[in-house]
């Protein structure tokens, strides 16, 4: 059923009781397309890097900044009151102006002449990428129950390993016949179109609609960041997600240097591959860690932190051998099987977050977090490699990142600890 508040800024809403699954699975579908977009226009950079570097007659230093440095910052600094707006008022329509920035800033990269040029479009595409996931969080906790949310989150964060796997796969095949300046152009124009159809079918639900003993207030942004910073099994999330982060963000981002570098492969060979490797071994890991841990939940919900807590460690020898390996073969599967282990964690940490949570505190903390680990684990983690391998090699400089998989999992089993008790905090 359809009603209107004409004195609510967010327009059109649901019933909470009525609202349709056909409406529900359409919600959540848009929104992976959109974050799909998302990781396209992010991740093409990746597989452009070598090609741009010869090009511009850049350093790995300077790479590194492109990929990380200058496009987290914006993103992340941008990312906290566009959420606090997102809490006030229609996420779908923020999502939908934030779609449309952030593709043409993808455009505008082809059109960079130099590195100052290429790091203001870079910052651009950060600045409307900062409007898409804490609003999207927030809609997607308001349309899936708490038993369900696991799953939908999950399903939200296939939007990371499918991008990744068009944007290296298309992003390769373009640059090594048209240039990296077309490729950019080529995955940034689909954007703006798809803006146009979530301005008008992006659907707004109820804020809180399966929450109890909550109200509807906006809370603060000091009383949000209290409230986060009280609660122990939120403090070990964000450093845990954060830490992991950096190595994930910062290995990826030269994975296809890394190949085309050390390995010998063509630019479209790296692409292929691991544009393969991150969509269908990295979609499976997301979406069954999030799909095993709601059935594992009505068992002991702190099954949410043990499966990425699990997998951070297992991925741990298979990140090595990947690096220190000089088998081409062996280094291409050893990256498979540490990113299956390693992305367990994607969807599940942010399904954590957002239970631990006030309604309307969602997107702000979805905001918060993404400021943490983006400013952590996406600005840090690309320079840091990028640096290293200046010092010692780019080998060195990937095997180096490895010790914060390991640092990432202590924290998801602490935080399992203290995870019920704060459960029931937003209730108080």
């Amino acid at each position: 059923m359809l009603w209107c508040n004409v004195d609510s800024p967010e327009g059109v809403r649901f019933d909470h009781e009525s609202m349709p699954v056909k409406s529900a699975r359409y919600t959540l579908g848009l929104l992976l397309v959109i974050y799909v977009v998302n990781h396209i226009d992010r991740q093409v950079m990746s597989i452009l890097a070598e090609s741009i570097k010869v090009d511009l007659d850049l350093s790995d230093t300077q790479l590194g900044l492109l990929m990380g440095g200058g496009f987290a910052i914006f993103y992340t600094f941008a990312g906290i009151p566009i959420a606090r707006f997102a809490d006030r008022s229609n996420r779908s329509n923020i999502i939908a102006a934030a779609l449309v920035i952030w593709s043409a800033m993808t455009v505008a990269s082809g059109l960079a002449r130099n590195f100052g040029q290429l790091m203001a479009a870079r910052i651009g595409v950060g600045v409307g990428e900062a409007g898409c996931t804490p609003p999207a969080h927030s809609i997607i906790s308001d349309t899936f129950p708490p038993e369900r949310r696991a799953t939908a989150l999950s399903t939200y964060q296939l939007g990371v390993p499918i991008g990744t796997l068009f944007g290296l796969i298309a992003g390769g095949y373009l640059a090594e016949g048209l240039g990296w300046q077309t490729a950019f152009f080529v995955v940034g124009i689909p954007g703006i179109f798809l803006a146009i159809v979530a301005k008008f079918t992006l659907q707004e639900p109820i804020r809180g609609r399966f929450d109890t003993g909550v109200h509807g207030e906006v809370e603060s942004l000091g009383k949000t960041i209290g409230f986060m910073a009280n609660l122990a099994s939120m403090r070990h999330v964000l450093i845990g997600s954060s830490v992991q982060t950096l190595f994930l963000f910062g290995a990826a981002s030269f994975h296809a240097v890394f190949l085309q570098r050390i390995h010998g492969l063509s630019i479209s060979e790296a692409g292929l591959r691991l544009g393969l490797i991150a969509g269908i071994t990295g979609g499976i890991s997301v979406f069954g860690a999030g799909w095993l841990a709601d059935r594992m939940n009505s068992r002991d919900p702190r099954w949410i932190w043990w499966i990425p807590a699990i997998g951070a460690v297992l991925s741990l020898p298979f990140s090595y051998f990947a690096y220190s390996t000089e088998n081409t073969s062996l280094a291409i599967g050893m990256i498979a099987a540490a990113t299956f282990l390693n992305h367990s964690y994607s969807g599940l940490t942010h399904a954590i977050m957002q239970g631990l949570v006030k309604p309307r505190m969602r997107a702000t903390m979805s905001a918060i977090a993404l400021f943490v680990m983006n400013l952590v684990g996406g600005g840090l983690g690309p320079i840091a490699v990028g640096q290293l391998s200046d010092r010692f090699g780019l080998r060195a400089a990937l095997i180096i990142l490895v010790v914060f998989v390991g640092w990432a999992s202590i924290h998801y089993v602490l935080g399992a600890r203290t995870y019920r008790q704060d459960l029931e905090a937003k209730n108080a």
